[in-house]
């Protein structure tokens, strides 16, 4: 059974994305998204509510105050619809509220700012944040954007001192050889 038949609705939405996201390209503000990712559900014929009221509970009762989400189709899944150049903590921790308010457990964070759009493999960019909540697991994130340019040259710049100190520690060491066969030759002309 492929990831498409075990979860054909979240597929049906990315595919709705993949097609906004050809159409108008990259570079425009959230608004412009979310209203094409609206035209694209109704020509598929995918269920949607448009930033529906979430209410908030606060010790069982709820509050006056309610939460919108950006849109949730076929009453399972919710789409949070963002335009920025990083996804951070932030954006993910906002999916997560969403989930908990709606009390669904899957959700789409779909992001258009990206010239390139891909959804596999580890060297590709990712647009595409699943979440899923998991009674006994808690909340997963399926697939997330790619480490900032900041968190790169942190990694490569651990790797790199990294390497230089092996390197300087094998040259003190070939060193210590050296030094170590001289003294020896020296003693053994001074015999």
């Amino acid at each position: 059974m492929t990831a498409e038949e075990r979860d054909p609705e979240s597929y049906a939405v990315i595919g709705a994305a993949m097609a906004v996201h050809r159409a108008p390209g990259y570079g425009f503000l959230k608004a412009v998204y979310q209203e094409a990712l609206a035209m694209e559900l109704n020509l598929l014929g995918i269920p949607h509510v448009r930033e529906p009221a979430l209410p908030i509970f606060y010790r069982g009762e709820a509050l006056g105050a309610s939460y919108r989400a950006d849109s949730i189709c076929f009453n399972a899944v919710i789409i949070e619809v963002k335009a920025l150049a990083r996804l951070t903590q932030v954006e993910h921790a906002q999916v997560i509220n969403d989930l908990k308010a709606a009390r669904l457990n899957r959700a789409l964070l779909l992001n258009f700012a990206r010239r390139v759009w891909s959804t596999k493999g580890s060297s590709s960019r990712r647009l595409i944040c699943r979440i899923r909540s998991d009674p006994q697991k808690g909340f997963r994130t399926l697939t997330t954007d790619p480490p900032s340019e900041a968190d790169r040259a942190r990694r490569w710049g651990a790797r790199f001192q990294r390497r230089e100190r092996a390197k300087k520690e094998r040259f003190i060491r070939r060193l210590r050889r050296f030094t170590q066969i001289r003294i020896f030759l020296n003693l053994r002309k001074s015999a």
